[in-house]
């Protein structure tokens, strides 16, 4: 986010979300706020969805999308709106952004902080004020910590022959993880022309640029994603979206090949499962955190 137009800051949010409408009212925050943030209030059992936009902005988008979720849900999903003091917002999100390790390799360091050397571990730099895909979201560690795994399989394989892609990508964080440990070219997409924008950024400013392209892409559907066969697919989306694609994640596995979902809660992964099944693909590993599920899953061959 630019901070020379800061100033003019809103807070939209919505409260007692049951937990199976979190992930629908997230994604309709993200057609407009430039961060979203999810609370439990672990005595109701009960969500609220908070995001941080610039006044105003894409109004219409944000009503279409609650307007849909409402359907879907059977809520009346009607925001609140709170103006935001945009420096003190932005020291707040510093703070609340501290240095986070995941897994065993992966080190996260907003750009508030000062640089050190971490022996051992992949330091993936972030600024705090484009904290969306910032690692602390469940189902981007999920994905983080899954991949030290499947990373140890595809390091032998020829630079040449290993096609990665990160599909809705945020920050990037997932692209430049897999390129910083496995040294080889990701292509990451997101539906969001700021998403695409904040991903080449961050791919600079962490020294990824030939290393990672991030281009606006809706699914499978641009001939740049699907004129290719892939051996590690991430896809933190959503739950719908994901059983969609399974039989065109599929097809364009490579045998072999793993993909690595989440945006989805517990409840959905069976359901998610049984779409990847038909395609042929079986899980591998599931990881739970909270409400939140991460699935690997890889293709015979």
């Amino acid at each position: 986010m630019s901070r020379r137009h800061a100033q003019n800051l809103e807070a939209v949010s919505i409260d007692g979300l049951p937990e199976e409408a979190v992930p629908m009212v997230e994604a309709a925050f993200q057609r407009a706020c430039r961060t979203v943030s999810l609370f439990l209030d672990e005595p109701s059992d009960t969500w609220r969805v908070e995001g941080v936009r610039e006044e105003g902005a894409k109004e219409d988008e944000l009503a279409a999308a609650l307007a849909l979720a409402s359907l879907m849900t059977g809520l009346d999903l009607v925001p609140q709106r709170a103006p935001v003091e945009a420096e003190g917002w932005l020291a707040r999100t510093a703070e609340a952004f501290p240095e986070q390790s995941i897994g065993g390799r992966v080190l996260i360091r907003p750009t508030h902080l000062p640089d050190r050397k971490v022996h051992g571990r992949t330091v993936l730099k972030l600024d705090a004020g484009l904290a969306f895909g910032s690692g602390e979201h469940a189902s981007t560690r999920g994905c983080l910590i899954a991949f030290e795994t499947v990373s140890r399989r595809m390091r032998p394989l020829p630079k040449d022959q290993l096609r990665l892609l990160d599909l809705g990508a945020g920050s990037g964080i997932l692209a430049m993880a897999a390129a910083s440990a496995l040294h080889r070219r990701v292509l990451a997409t997101d539906i969001e022309p700021w998403s695409v924008r904040v991903a080449n950024q961050n791919a600079e400013m962490n020294g990824l640029k030939t290393l990672v392209h991030a281009i606006r892409a809706d699914g499978w559907t641009a001939p740049a994603v699907s004129k290719h066969g892939y051996d590690l697919v991430f896809a933190n989306i959503l739950a719908r979206p994901l059983c969609a694609m399974a039989r065109d994640l599929a097809r364009h596995l490579r045998p072999g090949g793993t993909a690595i979902l989440a945006g989805l809660l517990g409840i959905q992964a069976r359901q998610v499962m049984a779409a990847h099944r038909r395609g042929g693909l079986h899980l591998e590993r599931r990881l739970d955190f909270g409400p939140w599920t991460t699935l690997v899953l890889r293709k015979a061959g």
